[in-house]
């Protein structure tokens, strides 16, 4: 194929920017192009509308004017097109710019607002040669009208999102009557290509310098010299474009000025648009023939992506009715599977960052549903003073000697009854993450809406039905467990067990500091004991060496202020017969390095039936609320809220494991099997097959828009296949000297 294949390349770069563009380039490649980058008013659009030889097709005026990307190809043919307006050929150019006009105001408004999304617009014409251009936004300092205050940094940011790719070569426009060294264009190409391997320097406005002054040295590439050189070009002046001056008068002008200028006729040859765009096509293909390898790669890859969906739209045919009732039995069936795999567990597709389907109601079962049972914490003076009255309701007048058991299966069954809200709460959630996966599993169902929305809907149905059945089981194990309170089970404590152990059962252990004055020792911290007849102190946690024992029979608690100097809460413990309390003391101070371990203490000597001391005014308020110091009472009350505690946490225990079974069995698992053999009978039911196969236009789209990318890029392939290598490539200049533009701060660029 030799040098035609290259020829071939620079409209197959074209082809595939279409393809790419159609579908959101979805296919990540960045093809070889040119970006023109320049200041405001450098003359960029002059520049291409010579490329295309047609007058004034470029939007003009002050200000900013390009507000969108143009990728504008140049095609060797005779019209004009837009890739969002397909199959309108344009020959009116006035309509051209009119079409970019309005379809820049359709994205960005009319108040001078950019979008970075392009405009792609083809050239056909005898005129040119095969080029792909980007016109970018010419890059400005000051917003003007309605413009952004950043607008600066946005036409940055959309100008280096195009240039600073390895594969975009750049135009650098600058205009000659200008310093060379503040041009925009120079100083934003030097930064995305310090070694010059991209870009190319167009000097315009030549015509325009001041009598006496030439640009020889920058077109010599003495001064801030590019490691491609300069090439530098004549457009028309205002007054040719208002006179609406033929393009190729423009041309046949441009090339007299250069013949006749003193300073420029010597290296003519190498100026003017017809060299610019030679040497743009030259450098263009020769950039794309440097790229193969990398593009080849991407192109394969992409392709062998593609070839698997390709694969099933082979011989496709929207209406046929087999292809229909295959379609619908393969996708019901695989969306059985991945409902199965959500709720099972499966190694693909695997979500890395949230919990999802059977991992979250795994999590329900085995951490939020027990959390729920802790969180039903007693009130435990509310807990006692039922109990207390709940004894001596059932003894009435009489006085009881022994603990009576319908007090505890009372407190029992009423605590019992409390789990029904936990567990009803456990469905709910389980259901919502049911649904939860059975939208996620119909999102595969896209292409065909209807039948994602009735497969969603019957699914979701029969497992709201299922919510019902399960509830009513659940609540059923609730109303068992009451129905029968088994004292005889194996890991209950047991009246007998309890009555003998209740006087030496340790309520609660830990630190406590003893607050003594300094003239009798000062304080000292010591580990405390509390069981349900007396309080010990020892020196450490092996509870050898004991300091004391003190018994709890008419001891209250009384709050204590924090000393001035103390970082410590404090509590008191005293006698309410006003005898000592500790050695020759009326009551002990009792100190917690928090609040919160106050309070915890407390709540655990109310269980050893030591009461915080009330106020008289508050008892004679409240007398029904006053509880009876009775010690006998107290050991009753003690012995019954020791015997709750071991049957609650046997009930607890056997909730907490026939829960998640009775979930699995009557819903999860009864979902699945409703998936698996009763869905497609209900959706043959539920309406004509032909309208819940009805594709969605978008995936139609898709499709239409995946072959034709597969087969450009398999197109794309074979001409780069055929491509030879010997094709002559045209070397890249060797590196330029600028070392002493450091020796001239006028010339050096800041960047």
């Amino acid at each position: 194929m030799g040098n035609r294949g290259m020829e071939d390349l620079i409209p197959l770069i074209n082809k595939l920017q279409d393809a790419f563009s159609s579908i959101g380039q979805s296919c990540n490649l960045d093809l070889p192009q040119i970006a023109v980058v320049g200041g405001q008013s450098a003359g960029k659009s002059s520049v291409l509308e010579n490329f295309v030889g047609r007058l004034d097709f470029l939007p003009r005026g002050s200000g900013i004017v390009t507000r969108r990307p143009l990728i504008l190809q140049l095609v060797n043919t005779e019209y004009a097109e837009f890739l969002h307006c397909k199959g309108r050929k344009f020959v009116d150019f006035d309509e051209v710019r009119q079409e970019i006009e309005a379809e820049t105001d359709r994205l960005t408004g009319s108040n001078k607002g950019i979008s970075p999304i392009p405009i792609n617009l083809r050239v056909y014409s005898p005129n040119v040669l095969n080029l792909t251009l980007i016109d970018l936004p010419g890059m400005t300092k000051v917003a003007v009208g309605d413009q952004p205050a950043d607008i600066e940094h946005q036409i940055r940011d959309m100008l280096l999102q195009f240039i600073t790719k390895e594969s975009c070569l750049v135009l650098a426009v600058t205009p000659a009557n200008t310093d060379l060294a503040n041009s925009d264009a120079l100083k934003i190409a030097k930064e995305v290509d310090p070694q010059g391997l991209r870009t190319i320097g167009v000097i315009t406005k030549l015509d325009l310098m001041d009598e006496g002054t030439d640009a020889r040295d920058i077109l010599e590439n003495k001064l801030l010299p590019l490691r491609r050189g300069y090439i530098g070009v004549v457009n028309r002046s205002q007054k040719d474009i208002d006179g609406k001056k033929d393009i190729r008068a423009a041309l046949a002008a441009e090339r007299k000025f250069f013949l006749s200028h003193p300073a420029y006729r010597h290296i003519a040859e190498r100026m003017g648009t017809p060299h610019l765009q030679k040497t743009l096509n030259q450098q263009l293909t020769n950039h794309i023939r440097d790229t193969l390898p990398g593009l080849r790669s991407k192109l394969q890859s992409q392709l062998l992506s593609l070839e698997k969906e390709v694969e099933e739209y082979k011989n496709f045919r929207p209406d046929d009715p087999a292809r229909k009732t295959k379609a619908l039995l393969q996708m019901v069936q695989q969306f059985g599977v991945d409902f199965e795999k959500c709720i099972e567990g499966s190694g693909d597709q695997v979500d890395t960052s949230n919990l999802s389907g059977g991992a979250k109601i795994n999590r329900i079962f085995h951490e939020r549903f027990p959390f729920e049972l802790v969180k039903m914490e007693f009130d435990e003076k509310e807990l006692r003073k039922e109990i207390s009255y709940a004894i001596k309701n059932i003894h009435g007048v009489r006085t009881g000697l022994f603990t009576p058991d319908l007090a505890f299966e009372a407190i029992v069954k009423k605590q019992i009854i409390k789990l029904k809200e936990p567990c009803v709460k456990c469905i709910d959630l389980v259901i919502q993450e049911l649904i939860n996966t059975v939208r996620q599993c119909t999102n595969k169902l896209g292409s065909y809406p209807r039948l994602r929305e009735e497969t969603e809907r019957i699914v979701t149905t029969y497992i709201r039905e299922r919510d019902s059945k399960t509830k009513d089981q659940v609540l059923l194990l609730i109303d068992i467990e009451l129905s029968y309170i088994n004292t005889n089970h194996e890991d209950f404590i047991g009246f007998a067990n309890q009555l003998l152990d209740s006087r030496m059962q340790v309520i609660r252990r830990g630190w406590l500091t003893i607050n003594i004055s300094i003239m009798k020792g000062g304080s000292r911290d010591y580990w405390f004991v509390l069981t349900a007849e007396s309080l010990s102190w020892y020196k450490d946690e092996e509870e050898k060496e004991k300091k004391y024992m003190l018994p709890l029979d008419n001891l209250k608690l009384r709050d204590v202020e924090k000393g001035f100097m103390s970082s410590k809460h404090v509590f008191a413990i005293f006698n309410t017969e006003q005898r000592n309390v500790y050695k020759d003391l009326r009551q002990i101070e009792l100190a917690c390095d928090t609040q919160e371990d106050v309070d915890s203490w407390k709540a655990s000597f109310l269980r050893a039936g030591v009461y915080p001391e009330k106020d008289q005014n508050e008892d004679a308020m409240n007398p029904s609320d006053t509880v009876s110091m009775d010690p006998q009472l107290e050991r009753q009350v003690e012995t019954i809220r020791n015997l709750v505690d071991s049957y609650i946490g046997i009930v607890n225990k056997s909730i907490r494991d026939l829960m998640p079974k009775t979930i699995m069995h009557l819903m999860i698992n009864s979902a699945k099997d409703f998936i698996h053999s009763e869905l497609l009978a209900y959706l043959y039911s539920a309406g004509d097959q032909g309208s819940l196969m009805e594709e969605s236009a978008e995936q139609a789209q898709r499709r239409d828009e995946m072959l034709r990318m597969y087969h450009a890029l398999k197109e794309a392939l074979v001409i780069i296949g055929d491509i030879s290598t010997t094709t002559i490539s045209t070397p890249v200049p060797p590196p330029v000297d600028d070392t002493w533009i450091a020796k001239e701060p006028r010339y050096k660029i800041r960047i």
